[in-house]
């Protein structure tokens, strides 16, 4: 039976998508055909924004900026506004989830997991809304004496161009918006144009919520020339990008000419160091598997997709991790006994193999998966749990971001081992330490040179700082850190005599 997603594209009764400049919504001359990654159906269209669209957008934010209500709009209406936007979110949890499942396939039974639930992105609101009235400056009283005094101050950087990836634009969406309005900036936000109806929706719901003209704007597209015309745009204050290392580059590059304030986030090969007095190597196993297979299906920066396993359990790890990958179910992400995605294009299905491949040809081992799905599957760009063994460390499979569902396991023999081939990669975004040794947990986690360790679980929480070293970006998303990237450092030094001058 051939597969189809179109009775939930009438369900949801999806429409076309529009953009969102100034407060109206309007089309453009060209348009987006959007493909469903499980059955290579036409869902739906929406507008690409040109160029000129693009800079009527950002100017729109500007005008908001400088001239409109919300920079200047109290505390407590900002907390009111988000808080409200929250509850808007959770009451439309299942159609957002429904919109998402149309973008990027992500399945509904994988709706509660951090990456793709709504009901966290209305927790990160939540957590920014809280933010609003307890972040301000100091009073610094004179180092050289004298009769001054310096204050400090937090005013919002600007204009922010937020840009979102395809797979998590729920939580994304969250924590590049709430700590940019709660600040008091302006916004214009892109979506993928992959996963951009579930965005739309939510910028309605903004609205709904009491966002002021302008404050929000909304450009669709890809990234030519929707993404090329907001990166360089002179108006624009700040970016904050989800996304590769090679965007990432060149969103530096086109920072430098205004020296644009820039967040990145730009992937990772996050190790999983599992040690052989790990309290359960099996659930070890699990939670790695889980993180490359489930929901996502490996598509997701941080998730643990280089194991490496100290030898003596090395053989456990991979048996519990084949036994969870077999149990592995596909199809129609409506359908609640499926448990993961796709993958988000052909592009990316033949990437995939392509690693597969070569992993076979450098000599690691293929233990189970491999291949593209068929069969009434054929349609879709899904590709069967991989477990790669008796991997080494300068393998691609080892040191690149395959984005997919394949986990690529290194075994070590020393602890001093374990932490040169975990900081042996260019990136640095996530860990995990597997160990009963409570000082060797702090240990291996203090010698790590990522911006996230995870000890015998991982997770995720909206107060928390997420980012990355080394070439997985720069700045942090999430907690007070994410607040105040959004906003500048003025001071203000005034003397305190009779007389003012």
């Amino acid at each position: 039976m051939t597969l189809t997603v179109q009775p939930h594209r009438e369900t949801l009764g999806l429409k076309d998508g529009r953009l969102l400049i100034g407060g109206e919504f309007r089309e453009s001359d060209e348009t987006w055909t959007h493909h469903h990654p499980a059955t290579g159906e036409e869902i739906g269209s929406f507008a690409v924004a040109s160029g000129k669209d693009v800079d009527a957008a950002v100017r729109a934010a500007r005008k908001a900026f400088d001239e409109g209500t919300w920079p200047r709009s109290g505390a407590g209406e900002r907390i009111k506004v988000l808080r409200r936007y929250g509850d808007l979110l959770r009451e439309h949890a299942d159609e957002l989830k429904g919109l998402q499942a149309l973008d990027n396939g992500v399945p509904l039974s994988f709706g509660q997991i951090y990456a793709t639930s709504v009901n966290i992105a209305a927790d990160i609101f939540d957590h920014h809304a809280g933010w609003i009235d307890k972040v301000g400056g100091q009073t610094l009283p004179p180092y050289q004496g004298g009769d001054h005094l310096a204050m400090t101050f937090r005013e919002p950087v600007g204009v922010v161009a937020a840009i979102l990836p395809w797979n998590a634009p729920f939580v994304l969406f969250a924590q590049k918006l709430a700590p940019a309005l709660a600040a008091g900036c302006t916004v214009v936000v892109k979506p993928s144009e992959y996963a951009s109806f579930c965005v739309i929706r939510m910028v309605e719901l903004l609205i709904e919520a009491g966002l002021p003209e302008g404050a929000v704007n909304l450009v669709t597209g890809p990234g030519t020339p929707t993404g090329e015309a907001l990166i360089t745009h002179p108006l624009v204050d700040k970016i904050s990008f989800t996304g590769s290392r090679g965007v990432g580059r060149r969103i530096i590059e086109a920072s430098a000419g205004t020296m644009k304030r820039v967040s990145l986030e730009l992937g990772g090969k996050s190790p999983a160091i599992v040690f052989a007095d790990a309290p359960n190597v099996g659930l070890a196993a699990m939670t790695c598997m889980g993180m490359v297979t489930m929901g996502l299906s490996g598509q997701a920066c941080v998730a643990h997709t280089r194991a490496l396993v100290a030898r003596e359990v090395q053989d456990e790890f991979i048996a519990t991790a084949q036994m969870l990958a077999g149990a592995v179910t596909f199809g129609d992400p409506f359908d609640p006994g499926v448990l993961a995605s796709p993958l988000i294009n052909q592009k990316q299905l033949e990437r995939v193999l392509g690693y597969i491949d070569r992993g076979q040809e450098d000599g690691a081992r293929l233990v189970t998966g491999g291949t593209r799905l068929e069969g009434d599957l054929a349609a879709g760009n899904f590709v069967a749990p991989t477990i790669f063994a008796d991997a080494t460390n300068d393998m691609a499979i080892a040191r690149e971001e395959i984005f997919g569902p394949v986990l690529t396991v290194v075994p070590f023999d020393t602890e001093e081992e374990a932490i040169r081939l975990g900081n042996d990669t260019e990136y640095g975004l996530g860990a995990g330490v597997y160990t009963n040794d409570v000082r060797r947990a702090f240990r291996v986690s203090k010698s790590l040179r990522v911006g996230m360790v995870g000890i015998n679980g991982f997770q995720l929480e909206p107060h928390i700082p997420f980012g990355g070293y080394k070439q997985s970006g720069l700045g942090r998303e999430g907690g007070q850190s994410a607040y105040e990237a959004y906003t500048e450092l003025k001071t203000v030094m005034m003397p305190l005599t009779d007389e003012m001058m």
